[in-house]
């Protein structure tokens, strides 16, 4: 069983930058792909982005394309999410997630983000 750990969120002022991590356990972490997705308060929770299992391809939402950068360091079982230029509707719990073909599993616990304005 993969357990994932969110780290990285706070409080930062519109316009600001957080990079969130995701430490995963288990020595299958480089074969997936890895995700993060957001749950806003009273909102569906929503893909944010995502990295193939060798770091090749990275794929956005459109809210956030050019602004967030997801990477990933598989020597430290390590995923990143890079968020620049945050606004007051980026504010949400942020989860890392394994993808697993279409779909994903093994979510976090998740890690705050609060964007002011």
């Amino acid at each position: 069983q993969v357990q994932l750990v969110e780290s990285g969120g706070g409080l930062v002022q519109a316009g600001g930058s957080l990079r969130l991590s995701c430490a995963a356990s288990g020595r299958t972490f480089s074969n997936y792909a890895m995700g993060w997705f957001r749950q806003a308060p009273g909102k569906e929770r929503e893909f944010v982005a995502r990295i193939s299992y060798n770091a090749i391809s990275t794929y956005y939402a459109e809210s956030v394309k050019g602004r967030f950068t997801i990477s990933r360091d598989n020597a430290k079982n390590t995923v990143y999410l890079q968020m620049n230029g945050l606004k007051p509707e980026d504010t949400a719990v942020y989860y890392c997630v394994r993808g697993v073909g279409s779909t994903y599993d093994n979510w976090g616990q998740g890690t705050q983000v609060t964007v002011s304005s």
